[in-house]
């Protein structure tokens, strides 16, 4: 029986929702609060605001795809829901990008991994960045709150085997490993999270926050790029949008001009720095787009003799903490252990090789686990992330410098990563390196990845969690922000989401916004009521 498609019986219904690429003329729009961009932080903040009286109005550049438009389809998913079609990459392309462009964000086609903001993560702010207000024990009723809303819990079900490597190897090693929250109802276990989700248990925004706020009579403008900000002394007066072309490769289409009496922005670490830069906001201390960060993630391949078929099943479900940790928050670079859903395409990128050396890599797929480990970057002067610049076009590009900092702490993910897997029972292991092997003992293991140059192209990175870019903090002269997420030079202006974040956090970051708008948003709502 089909599961109903939630998102396009509302629509029948009458929400409000308005294609901007089939507009034929120009349009301008009001609400007491415009939002730009409808992930985590957007679509948390619009239910919300929408529930305490506020006319709402979104703003997504990504297209409407709902449960109906989801067909486990990898190459059809790619292109359609994320940004630069899955080919986002740092300036010198050394770090892929896997980030969402779609209604409902990278909530859409995460893998629904829940974490709350590490308490060490929270203290760190406290101290070295300024933030006020958001300690554990502050926070702690946010996090509930949304764990609520949004159906997070542990992973009532045995993990796939892909994830039971890191439960099997830790456990031999005297390692730490837990089960991954999820924010779930009634899941089908399908494992196919990345590329949206078919029967609408994944608990996005797509079929939780945004629903709730167009029931309320909140607007959503989707195929739409926020272009820049319209200034009249300090405070914003319209937005400037123009419609996405039908390829949603560009903005060509008819021109949009929103209005508001607040504005909130959140487009993410790249994109909201970029349409700050494209619209030249106030940043007397040169703070936007500087401290982007993206946990930086190398992996490692393990080939078994037994079956492992990593693409079927919860995509994440067990990690490990036992390195994030273990040599304080300011000393050499932590990780966190996880896998990836292995679907083949999406493997065949990671797996590496050319001809017939890729070909029986990706002949043992079925036989075959990825560990990755995603750095702890932001927390020591040698590790101060990126940096948002725009190409002639307006595009935003995130300049993102490995450090030697950054390089040990690949190294040494490289072996823990390789040790857990050979603990596992991995007959042979394999780093993510473009003259990596497949080594068939742990002593020769250890010895390759002594062995192999630290270098960017060689070592093969990926990230799919950018954060920072427009910090939060009470100093303006090194924050965007304050830490009730106010710019500090706009009067009119917020930004909620990811981007507040003065490091990374350690770990997978929706849950952190979640909780974070949910706080923010708030305080917005009362201050506007």
């Amino acid at each position: 029986m089909p599961v109903p498609d939630l998102f396009l019986q509302g629509i029948e219904r009458g929400w409000q929702v308005i294609d901007a690429s089939a507009l034929d003329q120009e349009t301008t729009l009001e609400a007491d609060v415009v939002i730009i961009g409808t992930g985590a932080g957007g679509g948390t903040s619009a239910e919300i605001l929408a529930n305490a009286g506020l006319r709402v109005l979104l703003v997504e550049e990504g297209s409407l795809k709902t449960s109906s438009d989801f067909k486990n389809d990898e190459g059809k998913a790619y292109a359609e829901l994320y940004q630069e079609g899955a080919a986002r990459a740092t300036a010198d392309a050394g770090i892929g990008i896997l980030q969402g462009r779609t209604v409902g964000g990278t909530t859409t086609v995460n893998w629904t991994s829940s974490f709350r903001t590490p308490d060490q993560t929270l203290a760190h702010w406290a101290e070295a960045h300024d933030v006020k207000g958001l300690d554990s024990a502050s926070m702690a009723p946010w996090f509930a709150r949304m764990e609520e809303r949004l159906g997070v819990a542990p992973w009532a079900v045995p993990p796939n085997a892909n994830n039971d490597v890191i439960r099997l190897g830790c456990e031999k090693l005297g390692y730490h490993w837990k089960v991954i929250p999820r924010n779930v109802r009634g899941c089908w276990n399908l494992g196919y999270c990345g590329t949206g989700c078919p029967t609408n248990a994944k608990q996005s925004m797509l079929v939780t926050t945004l629903p709730a706020a167009l029931e309320k009579g909140a607007v959503l403008v989707h195929s739409a790029r926020a272009e820049r900000l319209v200034f009249d002394g300090d405070r914003i007066s319209e937005v400037e949008c123009r419609a996405m072309d039908a390829t949603l490769s560009k903005p060509a289409g008819q021109r949009l001009r929103l209005r508001g009496r607040h504005i909130v922005l959140s487009g993410g670490g790249i994109n909201n720095p970029a349409l700050l830069l494209r619209s030249k906001a106030p940043d007397p201390h040169d703070r936007v787009g500087k401290r982007t960060f993206l946990h930086p993630v190398n992996l490692t391949l393990a080939q078994y003799d037994r079956d492992i078929h990593g693409y079927y099943g919860a995509p994440q479900s067990i990690y490990s903490d036992h390195f994030q940790w273990d040599q304080g928050t300011t000393g050499p670079v932590g990780y966190k252990l996880e896998v990836p859903p292995m679907q083949p395409s999406l493997t065949s990128t990671l797996m590496g090789g050319f001809g017939m050396q890729h070909l029986h890599r990706m002949a043992s797929l079925p036989q075959s686990n990825i560990l990755l480990a995603l750095l702890r970057d932001g927390f020591h002067e040698q590790s101060q992330g990126g940096t948002v610049a725009l190409r002639d076009n307006g595009d935003p590009v995130l300049d993102y410098p490995i450090t030697d900092y950054l390089w040990d702490g690949l190294r040494r993910a490289f072996l823990s990563m390789g040790e857990i897997q050979f603990a596992a029972g991995a007959r042979a292991v394999m780093p993510s390196h473009a003259h990596g092997h497949l080594s068939t003992s742990w002593a020769d293991y250890q010895e390759q990845v002594a062995s192999l140059s630290y270098r960017l192209h060689d070592v093969r990175l990926a990230s799919a969690h950018v954060m920072g870019g427009c910090a939060m903090g009470e100093d303006p002269t090194r924050a965007v922000v304050d830490s009730a997420g106010r710019h500090h030079q706009l009067e009119n202006l917020s930004i909620i989401d990811g981007s507040l974040f003065p490091t990374s956090i350690g770990a997978n970051p929706q849950l952190s916004i979640y909780g974070l708008a949910a706080r923010l948003a708030s305080q917005l709502a009362s201050d506007l009521s």
